[in-house]
């Protein structure tokens, strides 16, 4: 092999590795928000791991985010709004991707 077939296969590697992370570091995100939530909406720990087990579900049926936002903010109803959800999504990423590195 030469060393652009090398470079191009390192190059490969790197952003299936890289994509893998971000789905999941996004789907550890959603099962946080969705704890988050459960403890919110004083759901028992049996209840919240079902619970975030939906929302984590719930992003599956369109991309982006949007579907978890609006699958939270209806379940929460008047506890947070929906900034309130986006904002701990975005809060929650970093979380998420800390405890991916942490079992690295």
């Amino acid at each position: 092999m030469s060393t652009f077939d090398d470079r191009e296969n390192a190059f490969e590697s790197k952003f299936a590795h890289d994509a893998d992370m971000q789905f999941r570091a996004e789907a550890r995100r959603n099962k946080l928000l969705g704890l988050w939530a459960a403890d919110k909406m004083g759901k028992s720990a049996e209840d919240a791991a079902a619970y975030a087990k939906e929302v984590v579900k719930a992003d599956f049926e369109e991309a982006g985010h949007d579907d978890v936002v609006r699958k939270v903010s209806k379940d929460m109803g008047d506890l947070a709004t929906e900034a309130e959800i986006r904002a701990k999504l975005s809060e929650l990423l970093v979380v998420a991707k800390a405890q991916l590195m942490e079992e690295i």
